[in-house]
């Protein structure tokens, strides 16, 4: 166990500033005790340039040095990173940085000078810990900002060995590997004989006889494990995903091979992975699909009905995934989703028009995925860059939706939900009757859940207090007409509330509320 630990924390680079070369000593012994890297330095402006220039993990920082004190060192750093952990240390309480200045300065820890430094120790573990903890959030939403942009490609229509070389490429970064296969097998073609495929990439880039030399007993069980269970098998060698078509079958698998940097050990990984396999499989069966010219009609219309559920669930995980990082998000785009059918309702919309709403609900705001959690979760005012970057993600819903033809009437709505009726919305700036009249539905019930919730840099409005900020944008940010339908809705707000959450108990894969 002592091993393991001492493994882990040489992952893990301190640096130690104090202009007493005596406490910068006696911090060694500990750091090295619990085999921590770390770099000692008395002079605060040599500490600034170190971490200009060098990567560093966490800094433990003396308070009263001298040209300048802690609280300067930490401030010139701030404009420059804004991502090292730092603890500050100091001999004399009465002296101490008050707690608003900590704060404001992102310091994560206070410690006082002793003897003893059991206190700095423990300090120090948690510091490494949420760092951690910040770099597998990191790795999480990199691997799927990776698959958001690798979907388009791997659903063009290409000779289906051009498809299989193209998930492979897309994959192989997600988990630093160079070597991995696809093996296909049980597909029907279209003269309706089986068949099985294979592509390899790096070592396995040869031929199906050659390749079928390289399987060794524990591979091919692995392989059989994966087929069986349907769910991803990672051992000391290599991840096996399972490939399953749209009826929840196993049509092949993808291997990869390990690596001394593949990082895959969170239950959140398995999700990421098992996403990106499902949309390799949809793509594999999209691609057969339109190699069946002899297929019957009712037989496509089938087949396009399962590949959209299939989709419709990729899209559901992929919200999830979002909705588990922020407690703001979830819940939220089912609210908007339920808001925005109550509202079609009343203007007596017709079928067609209540599942896109119920859609564009749902899926508003899944651009947000493609967002930073730094700019997602500022509590601050956010800078003008930060929230050009935030106008972003109606533009990149759209995209992502825009994958699938099926989508086509939802992706106005989604890409025109934050455009206002006087012209000052983003990201085209439509004004009036330019907005799609389903935008502006979602656009009053999007504001409206968002006044009624907790939200990073404010607590929830009340009833009364957001129909007010409804009324008030009426004719400028909001379709007038729409304001006053949902106003006269809300007096059944209690029932409303229950009726939302009985209704998203379980997601509705297609169905019309």
């Amino acid at each position: 166990m002592r091993k393991r630990h001492q493994d882990k924390s040489s992952d893990y680079k301190i640096l130690i500033v104090d202009d007493e070369p005596g406490i910068i000593d006696s911090l060694s012994i500990v750091l090295k005790r619990s085999g921590y890297l770390y770099e000692g330095v008395t002079d605060p402006l040599e500490a600034i340039e170190k971490v200009r220039k060098e990567h560093f993990d966490l800094m433990i920082l003396d308070y009263l040095m001298t040209p300048i004190h802690g609280d300067e060192v930490v401030k010139r750093i701030r404009e420059f990173n804004s991502d090292l952990y730092i603890l500050l240390l100091t001999g004399h309480k009465d002296l101490a940085l008050p707690l608003e200045t900590i704060k404001a300065l992102d310091i994560q820890g206070y410690c006082e000078k002793s003897d003893r430094f059991d206190q700095l120790q423990l300090l120090v573990e948690s510091g490494i810990k949420s760092i951690t903890m910040m770099k597998t959030i990191k790795h999480f939403r990199d691997g799927l900002n990776r698959i958001l942009e690798a979907v388009p490609k791997i659903y063009q229509l290409q000779p289906i060995g051009n498809i299989l070389e193209e998930i492979l490429a897309e994959l192989l970064p997600m988990l630093s590997s160079e070597n991995a296969f696809i093996l296909v097998d049980d597909i029907i073609d279209a003269e309706e004989s089986k068949k099985s495929i294979f592509r390899g990439i790096g070592k396995y880039k040869t031929e199906i006889q050659d390749f079928m030399s390289m399987f060794d007993s524990r591979l091919l069980e692995n392989i059989g494990k994966a087929k069986i269970t349907k769910k991803v098998i990672k051992t000391p060698v290599g991840i096996t995903l399972p490939l399953l078509n749209e009826l929840g079958e196993a049509i092949g698998v993808i291997y990869v091979e390990s690596t001394n940097n593949m990082d895959i050990e969170i239950s959140e990984g398995y999700k990421l992975l098992e996403i990106y396999a499902a949309q390799a499989a949809s793509s594999i069966n999209s691609a057969f699909l339109h190699s069946l010219v002899n297929i019957k009609n009712e037989e496509l219309n089938r087949t396009y009905d399962q590949l959209r559920t299939r989709y419709l669930d990729t899209i559901e995980a992929l919200r999830q995934v979002v909705d588990e990082k922020d407690q703001y998000t979830c819940g939220h785009s089912d609210r908007v989703s339920y808001y925005s059918v109550k509202i079609g309702k009343a203007f007596s919309l017709d079928e067609n028009e209540l599942e896109t709403l119920r859609v564009a609900g749902l899926f508003h705001d899944v651009g947000k995925m493609g967002i930073s959690d730094d700019i997602l979760f500022k509590s601050d005012k956010l800078t003008p860059e930060e929230y050009d970057e935030i106008k972003k993600h109606p533009t990149k819903g759209a995209r992502i939706l825009s994958v699938i033809s099926m989508f086509k009437d939802v992706i106005p709505v989604v890409k025109s939900h934050h455009e206002r009726i006087d012209g000052k919305g983003y990201p085209e700036g439509l004004k009036g009757d330019e907005i799609p009249f389903l935008a502006r539905i979602v656009s009053v019930a999007d504001a409206f859940d968002a006044m009624m919730s907790d939200r990073h840099c404010r607590s929830k409005l009340s009833l009364d207090e957001a129909i007010n900020q409804l009324i008030g944008g009426s004719g400028t940010q909001f379709d007038s007409r729409v304001v006053e339908k949902f106003v006269s809705m809300l007096g059944s707000y209690p029932d409303m509330v229950k009726e939302v959450a009985c209704t998203y108990q379980t997601f509705n894969k297609g169905n019309i509320i």
